[in-house]
C-alpha cells in the first residue's frame, strides 16, 4: 500500500490546466530564446501567466505570418481569416466557461480569468492581427492603431499579471501609480514592436509586401529616417524606465532585462548604416545577452 500523499497531486481541471500551461511554455522554448531567458527571471507566481500570454500571441502570429502560410504553400486548405476568427471566438468562449479543448487557449483563458483582464484589451490584439492579412501600408493613425493592438495591449496583459501578483502580496497600487505603470507598459510594448519593425524592414517589404512605418519604404530608407525612428524608440524606452521601480520585485528584473536588451538592439541599429540595415537583421551577441541578464539579476534597472 502506497504512503504517497495524493492531496497535492492535481486531478481533473487542475491537471488539465497544468498540461495546458506546460504546452504554452513549450511554445516559448520553441520560438523565442531571448524572451524565454528573460521570462526565467520572473517570480514563480508570474512567469507562467506571462508564458500563457505569449503562447496565444505566438499562435495568432503564426496564423497571419508563419506556419499557416507554409501550410498553404504545401497544398493545405488553410483560410487565415477563418482560422484567426475561430481562435478569437474560442478565446472569448474559454474565458467565459473556464475551459477549451485548445491547450494554448485554455492556458491563456486561465491567466485572463485569474489576473482579471478581458475583451477590452484582447479585441484590439486580434484586430491588429487581422490587419496583417489585409493591409500593406499605414498612415500615422493606422500605424498607431496597429502598434497598440499588436504590442501595447500585450504589455498591458503582462502588467495585469504583475499587478494581480503585487495585490496578492502587498495590497493595491494607487491610481497615480497604476497610470504610470500603464504608460510604461504601453511604451515598452511600442518600443519592442518598433525595434522589430526596423530589424525586419527588408523582410517585411520583400517577403510580405508590408511597410509598417508611415511613408517609409526600403527604396527610400536613409540615415536621417533611421535616426528619427531610433530617437522615437529611445523616447518610448525612457517612458518605460520611469515605471520600472514600481513593478513588484518578482517582475522587475525580467522587465529590466527585456528593456536593456531592446535598448542594446536600438543602439546597434543606430550605429548600423541605413543601407546595411535593409540588408541584414540586427542581433545582439549571446555574450551581451548574458551580460544583460546578469545585470538584471543583480538588480540593475535602466534609467
Amino acid at each position: 500500500m502506497s504512503n504517497q500523499d495524493t492531496t497535492s497531486i492535481p486531478t481533473g481541471l487542475a491537471l488539465y490546466t497544468l498540461a495546458a500551461e506546460r504546452a504554452s511554455s513549450e511554445v516559448i522554448a520553441a520560438y523565442s530564446t531571448s524572451f524565454g531567458l528573460a521570462a526565467k527571471l520572473l517570480g514563480s507566481g508570474i512567469q507562467q501567466h506571462v508564458e500563457n500570454i505569449y503562447a496565444l500571441v505566438r499562435v495568432a502570429d503564426e496564423i497571419v505570418d508563419g506556419a499557416a502560410a507554409d501550410a498553404m504553400a504545401a497544398g493545405g486548405d488553410v483560410l487565415p481569416h477563418l482560422a484567426l476568427t475561430e481562435l478569437e471566438v474560442e478565446t472569448y468562449r474559454a474565458i467565459k466557461t473556464g475551459f477549451s479543448t485548445n491547450l494554448v487557449v485554455h492556458a491563456f483563458a486561465h491567466t485572463a480569468r485569474t489576473t482579471g483582464f478581458g475583451k477590452e484589451i484582447i479585441e484590439p490584439f486580434f484586430h491588429s492581427m487581422r490587419l496583417d492579412l489585409t493591409e500593406q501600408t499605414y498612415d500615422q493613425a493606422g500605424f498607431d492603431t496597429y502598434v497598440y493592438g499588436s504590442a501595447e495591449v500585450v504589455g498591458l496583459m503582462c502588467l495585469q499579471a504583475f499587478i494581480w501578483h503585487r495585490e496578492q502580496q502587498q495590497g493595491a497600487y494607487s491610481q497615480a501609480e497604476r497610470e504610470l505603470l500603464v504608460r510604461g507598459a504601453r511604451a515598452l510594448g511600442a518600443a519592442f514592436q518598433k525595434v522589430n519593425f526596423l530589424r525586419d524592414l527588408a523582410a517585411d517589404f520583400k517577403a510580405l509586401g508590408r511597410s509598417y512605418f508611415p511613408n517609409v519604404r526600403v527604396d527610400n530608407f536613409n540615415e536621417s529616417e533611421k535616426q528619427r525612428l531610433v530617437a522615437d524608440i529611445s523616447a518610448d524606452l525612457a517612458v518605460s524606465a520611469q515605471s520600472l521601480p514600481l513593478l513588484p520585485k518578482e517582475a522587475r528584473r525580467a522587465v529590466a532585462a527585456a528593456q536593456m536588451l531592446f535598448d542594446a538592439l536600438n543602439t546597434r541599429i543606430a550605429s548600423t548604416p541605413a543601407e546595411k540595415l535593409i540588408e541584414t537583421r540586427i542581433r545582439v551577441a549571446n555574450p551581451v545577452k548574458f551580460w544583460i541578464l546578469l545585470k538584471a539579476l543583480i538588480g540593475v534597472i535602466p534609467k
